[in-house]
């Protein structure tokens, strides 16, 4: 088995433990719990979450706690705290993840189909799309690794790609609360 097949079965069962994980603290309580606990350190844990926000491995988790802190917090509150720590958590793909979900990726596609994608990336007209297309994926309340990888095949410089996904994140967790707090009322 290749390094590539390995590395995306890793990733495929660390995706599936956290969506089971996710169920599991939703269904038991724990996160309502924790939420409650912490107390006035509840900034601290919505910042965490958003760190969390930011990757295929924990959004699921992030999104569960996110929603039950928007249960007793005002939703701008959580948009701004979590969105500064979805900021730092993309700001960490961005700088040392990106090459290893541009691989797995990659590993997905066929050599065939390769050579077809490389042609098209490097077009004017993807070229000059890239940075949106990434920042929609970003904005959405999905996984950012995706949206980080294209961002940075666009040459982004921190000074922009910051305050970008400071507001993208931003708004995508404001979403997601939002959901919450009319999914439970």
């Amino acid at each position: 088995m290749s390094e590539k097949n390995k590395q995306f079965i890793q990733d495929f069962i660390l995706l599936a433990i956290s969506i089971s994980f996710a169920v599991f603290i939703t269904r038991s309580g724990i996160v309502h719990q924790f939420v409650l606990s912490l107390g006035e350190w509840k900034y601290l844990g919505i910042f965490a979450a958003g760190i969390f926000f930011t990757s295929i491995f924990t959004v699921a988790p992030s999104v569960v706690i996110l929603g039950d802190f928007a249960q007793s917090t005002p939703l701008f509150v959580i948009g701004v705290v979590g969105g500064l720590g979805a900021a730092l958590g993309d700001f960490v793909i961005f700088r040392l993840v990106k090459d290893r979900i541009a691989d797995d990726l990659e590993f997905l596609l066929l050599p065939s189909e390769k050579k077809r994608i490389v042609k098209i990336i490097h077009t004017r007209f993807v070229r000059f799309f890239a940075p949106l297309i990434g920042a929609l994926i970003i904005a959405a309340p999905l996984p950012d690794e995706m949206g980080v990888a294209i961002l940075g095949m666009s040459k982004l410089s921190n000074k922009v790609f910051l305050p970008l996904s400071f507001v993208l994140n931003g708004a995508g967790i404001l979403f997601v609360s939002w959901i919450a707090t009319n999914i439970h009322a």
